[in-house]
């Protein structure tokens, strides 16, 4: 049985610049902390619009370089299943932004699978979970890495994630896991394929939800009047099914970091449990 998740906490940001801001000072704040106490930090990724302006924003924090950014490990959550280098991957909007510019070791940095390298979603997938066991092996000594089974979720099958970034589209979506669709229902695998998303590109590779539930601290991030409504609906309690943002649920901590616009639905009686 897994532990009960950790409380949920929610901060409202003023504006996008201040959200991503200080959503990257937080981050840089957090990574210092895990390395002062482990020696390295493990951070999950992800993409869209404030996801990137994050990343950035910690770039451009006078904090920035406080962080042995050599001994920070990058996952991602989901990523597009496109060529190597495509303006559209998240790997590659996160190399532009961040990775490229702060001196880390590549053996640390693992993005998901592409059609150069896998002949569909479902074997990128695979190779994703095969990585993910990998990582957890060397973590945990005296696992035997051909023993561990990386279609069922269980503790010593991931890595510790310290911080995992997470946005929502406006129709509640989190990573690649659509409303109603298979792969946010998927309970058995680390990570799935997804070949019909509703959104461009159709084809995908995604964490699924007990893997992202796997994190130490799990972070959403939003800003924008136009996911108010799925912000509203997965902080009053909905059905992960319908509006997966309602799923994440971090071992120690989840954070709600969203701006006033993507604030504007949210019960009035949770405003109590606030900062962090």
């Amino acid at each position: 049985m897994s532990p009960a998740p950790g409380p949920v906490r929610i901060n409202i940001h003023p504006s996008f610049d201040v959200l991503a801001a200080t959503t990257a000072a937080r981050l840089i704040t957090k990574l210092l902390d895990v390395q002062n106490e482990r020696g390295e930090a493990t951070v999950v990724l992800t993409g869209g619009t404030v996801g990137i302006a994050t990343l950035k924003a910690v770039v451009d924090s006078p904090a920035c370089s406080a962080v042995d950014w050599s001994k920070v490990n990058f996952w991602w959550g989901d990523e597009r299943f496109l060529p190597v280098g495509d303006p559209e991957s998240n790997a590659k909007q996160a190399r532009d932004v961040l990775l490229d510019k702060i001196g880390v070791d590549p053996a640390r940095v693992h993005p998901m699978g592409s059609p150069d390298q896998f002949a569909d979603t479902q074997a990128a997938a695979a190779d994703y979970a095969r990585q993910l066991a990998v990582a957890a092996a060397a973590e945990h000594p005296g696992t035997e890495e051909e023993n561990l089974d990386t279609t069922a979720i269980v503790w010593n099958a991931l890595p510790r994630f310290d911080v995992l970034l997470l946005g929502i589209g406006p129709d509640g979506h989190i990573a690649s896991l659509f409303p109603e669709m298979a792969g946010i229902r998927v309970r058995n695998e680390l990570v799935v394929g997804v070949d019909n998303s509703p959104k461009p590109p159709p084809s995908r590779v995604s964490l699924t939800l007990p893997t992202i539930n796997s994190a130490q601290e799990v972070w959403m991030v939003v800003s924008g009047s136009d996911k108010a409504g799925a912000v509203g609906l997965a902080l009053a309690g909905a059905n992960p099914v319908q509006v997966p943002a309602a799923g994440p649920a971090g071992r120690v901590k989840t954070l709600w970091l969203i701006d006033q616009d993507a604030a504007a639905k949210v019960p009035e009686n949770l405003f109590l449990g606030g900062a962090s």
